[in-house]
This record gives C-alpha cells, sequence and structure tokens, in this order.
C-alpha cells in the first residue's frame, strides 16, 4: 500500500489518477453505499465494510440494494462487471491494506434523545489496532462540533504512541450533504465542506475529492467548523418547519389555507418555503437538532428555539389525530373498531425508509383507541410495519376503509381524485397532512375532509 501522508503533491495526483489508491468505506447503508460507489466509479479500486451481512452479500450477488436512488444501480452495474468494487464484514482484512478509510457509520438517538456514537467509537477502537501508520482517515457522518478533536482520535490514538494523529496518519472530515432519494442528483451539484486536523490533511482530502466529485469544495479551518455547519443546515430546516407547522395548525382556526399562503409567500426574495406536515423524520433533522441540543448541554449554551422547534413538530402526529377524531364526529362515527388506512409510511416521499417516521407515533396512538389500521405503500407492499401487514395495492386497501390519512406525499399519491376515495370508502373520512389534495374537489365529491392548515369548507 501507499504511504499517503508521505507523498509528495505530484505522487499524490499519480496515485490518484492511476487509481493505485485504495479505500476503504466503512458503513455501506443509504449514504455510504453511493459514496463507496462513487469512489469507485472514479476508478479507485474500494471496498464496503459493514457488519450487516446480508446486505454485504446482496451487493458481492451483484443485486443493488437502493433501488429508490435514481442513477446509482447503473453505476453499480459498471463498477461491480469492472471488480472495482466488493464488500465485506471483515474489517481487519481490509483497514490495513487501505490507504483512505471513510467513516459513514450512523449517529442515531437513543430513547433519552442524546446522541448515540457508539458506532463511531466502536470502529475507533478498530482503527488503533488495525490502521497502517500514514494512512488517512475521512469522518462523512454526521456528528456535534468537537467530536473528532475531543474524543474520536484520542479512541483511535490509544495509549500505546503507536498512532500520533497530525503525525503519522492524517484525519479530517468531509461531511455528506446528501438527500436520501436525490443521492446522485446532490452530490454532483452540492458544495462540500472539507475540514481536518491540519493544512496538509486538508489539502491530500481537497485533491481525493475534487477526482471523484465535480462539485465546489470549501476549506474549512477545522474538522468541528465544517461539522457545525452540517447541522446548522438542517437544524434550519427542522426549525422552520416547525415554524410552518404552527402556522398550519392557527390557520386552521380562522379558515386560512396554508398553502395558499406559503404559494405567495414564497414570491417575496427573501423567503424560504418550508412545507408543513405530520412530523419529521429521518435520520437528519431530528437527530441534529438533538445533537446540536447536546452539543449546548455540554457546553452550558442555550438554543430555546432549536427546542421549542422540535416540541412542535413531535406534537404534529397528536395533530393529526385530532383532525381525524374531529373528522369521525362529523360522521357521527365511533374511532373505536373502525378501520383507518395510513397511505404513506416512509418520512419522506419515493423513499424506502421508516426511520423516525411520524406515521409511526400516529400508529401507535390509533392503536392506543382500538382502531383498526390498514397501511398502503408503494415502497412496503405485501410486508410488515410496526407489527402490520401490508396491503399491495390501493383499490384493495379502501374497501370497508372508514378513513384515510395521507401521512407521506409520494408521486402516486399526488393525482389522487377525491371521487375515487369517496366512491370506494365505508366512510369517506379524508385526512390529509401533506397538502396534496384539492379541498374543493374533496368537497364536490362529498369527503369529510380535513387537511393540516386547509381549515374546513
Amino acid at each position: 500500500m501507499n504511504k499517503i501522508m508521505e507523498m509528495s503533491t505530484s505522487e499524490l495526483i499519480q496515485s490518484i489518477q492511476s487509481g493505485n489508491l485504495k479505500v476503504c468505506v466503512i458503513g455501506i447503508g443509504r449514504i455510504g453505499l453511493p459514496t463507496a460507489l462513487s469512489f469507485a466509479n472514479s476508478g479507485l479500486s474500494t471496498i464496503g465494510v459493514d457488519i450487516n451481512s446480508e446486505l454485504v452479500s446482496t451487493i458481492n450477488s451483484c443485486l443493488f440494494p437502493l433501488r429508490d436512488e435514481p442513477g446509482y444501480g447503473t453505476i453499480f452495474e459498471n463498477v461491480m462487471k469492472e471488480k472495482k468494487f466488493s464488500a465485506t464484514t471483515k474489517i481487519e482484512e481490509v483497514v490495513p491494506i487501505s490507504d483512505v478509510i471513510l467513516l459513514s457509520l450512523p449517529t442515531p438517538m437513543d430513547e433519552n434523545n442524546i446522541p448515540n456514537y457508539s458506532a463511531l467509537k466502536s470502529v475507533g477502537k478498530q482503527l488503533h489496532d488495525l490502521l497502517t501508520p500514514d494512512s488517512l482517515i475521512i469522518v462523512e457522518s454526521t456528528i456535534e462540533p468537537g467530536f473528532v478533536e475531543d474524543e474520536l482520535i484520542s479512541i483511535i490514538e490509544g495509549n500505546d504512541n503507536r498512532l500520533k494523529a497530525g503525525k503519522n496518519f492524517g484525519i479530517g472530515v468531509c461531511p455528506e450533504t446528501a438527500n436520501p432519494g436525490q443521492i446522485l442528483n446532490d452530490f454532483e451539484r452540492l458544495p462540500r465542506l472539507v475540514g481536518a486536523l491540519d493544512d496538509k490533511t486538508a489539502t491530500i482530502i481537497t485533491k481525493i475529492y475534487r477526482h471523484v466529485f465535480t462539485v465546489d469544495l470549501i476549506p474549512m479551518p477545522d474538522c468541528k467548523t465544517a461539522n457545525a455547519v452540517k447541522l446548522t443546515t438542517n437544524v434550519f430546516r427542522d426549525i422552520n418547519i416547525a415554524f410552518v407547522n404552527e402556522l398550519a395548525v392557527l390557520f386552521e382556526k380562522i379558515g386560512v389555507d396554508v398553502m395558499k399562503v406559503l404559494e405567495a409567500a414564497k414570491t417575496k426574495y427573501n423567503f424560504q418555503v418550508h412545507y408543513p406536515g405530520a412530523g419529521v423524520g429521518g435520520p437528519c433533522l431530528p437527530v441534529n437538532s438533538y445533537q446540536m441540543l447536546n452539543l449546548a448541554k455540554r457546553v452550558d449554551g442555550t438554543l430555546n428555539i432549536v427546542k421549542a422547534g422540535r416540541l412542535v413538530n413531535e406534537s404534529m402526529p397528536d395533530h393529526v389525530i385530532g383532525l381525524l377524531i374531529d373528522g369521525f364526529s362529523e360522521a357521527k362515527k365511533d374511532i373505536k373498531n373502525s378501520q383507518v388506512l395510513l397511505l404513506g409510511v416512509s418520512y419522506k416521499p419515493d423513499v424506502k425508509d421508516i426511520q423516525l417516521t411520524p406515521a409511526e407515533p400516529i400508529v401507535e396512538k390509533l392503536l392506543a383507541k382500538d382502531t383498526k389500521i390498514k397501511i398502503y405503500d408503494p415502497y412496503f407492499k405485501s410486508t410488515t410495519v410496526f407489527g402490520i401487514k401490508t396491503e399491495s395495492n390501493m383499490v384493495d386497501a379502501l374497501r370497508n376503509t372508514d378513513a384515510v390519512i395521507i401521512v407521506t406525499a409520494h408521486k402516486e399519491f399526488h393525482d389522487l381524485e377525491p371521487t375515487f376515495l369517496s366512491t370506494r370508502m365505508r366512510t369517506p373520512i379524508v385526512v390529509d397532512s401533506r397538502g396534496v389534495v384539492d379541498q374543493h374537489a374533496a368537497k364536490k365529491a362529498n369527503l369529510i375532509f380535513r387537511g393540516l392548515g386547509r381549515g374546513k369548507i
């Protein structure tokens, strides 16, 4: 293997362009796999490492596991055919022969909403034993500012003086910026942030990423600043969605359609539109807000707006249930033992992912009311989600249904005709939490319609 941290600029460029660098991506899930494929597609020999043996077997059988990521299926076929990419569960065989080790590991929350960095810490301990001196570590995982400097480096270095960051191994960050379902598009157009322990490492990371990606690379003064930028952009979204969710609840009370308000407001040059919904899910926004709150707690800081935003967004499933109960009241029907169909359980449209989805608390709250639940989601057909066997098609799902809750705005639901719903449901109650149904058409179809932020008609 190469000693990447000892290379001259010309030697580094030659190694990159000739494809001599060996890359290891640890964590090949939703973001890590597309990242690994991008590196392999650039001509660099890349191995993905994951503890999920089933995922590794799927990949090595040339079956692409992320079919909801446009464009990467073709890239996967190409790099597998050219033998530029493979996967393994054996980190001990890969790290010692790798020049560049990328960490794309999950950083979820625990039951107390405290960020859980156990995967990164565990791999850090393994790197202490496995890392070959003069290798480069790049952290792509979303982490709190300061985690690399204050914790990860000391874990990797250990106590035996074999490894010393900045002396005989490099470490830096290049936080991922991709939106699930649009990863290739984002990798091709969104600038990336580069921060490192020292300028030399930052320069090496920049040259490698410039070879792999065609986007601008923005230098940051250190790792913690780059991670602060990543959190800031996502927490900004979480807060603004909370603001719009509060407006939606308020506007319902006065008969103002929040969707009309937002469509007009976004014509102003300095207004960035966000939309209301049943809640904010996924592995990023909720987690990132709690990462920021955890940081504030550690340094005795205050983030009242971030905390308030979380409370608002986490209350939205309750509001959706309130709209549903109001609809049942108008229908003069008891919600108990009624059939309620959830349309969509993914946390966001057109992605097969239920991490922290608001559909889960909605299901829990309905079950607590002895409601019978059906689920139809085009990405989760004829499987089991939250202990419920999902439906295989929408028409059958609507049969004998008393109410529909549109939880996720999948493309398939955007063309739903209110008449289609009213003629197939037993009781025509519809709660639209995503603004996909025209409420005037809903009235003409005699639906008992409740739209989040839409008011009664």
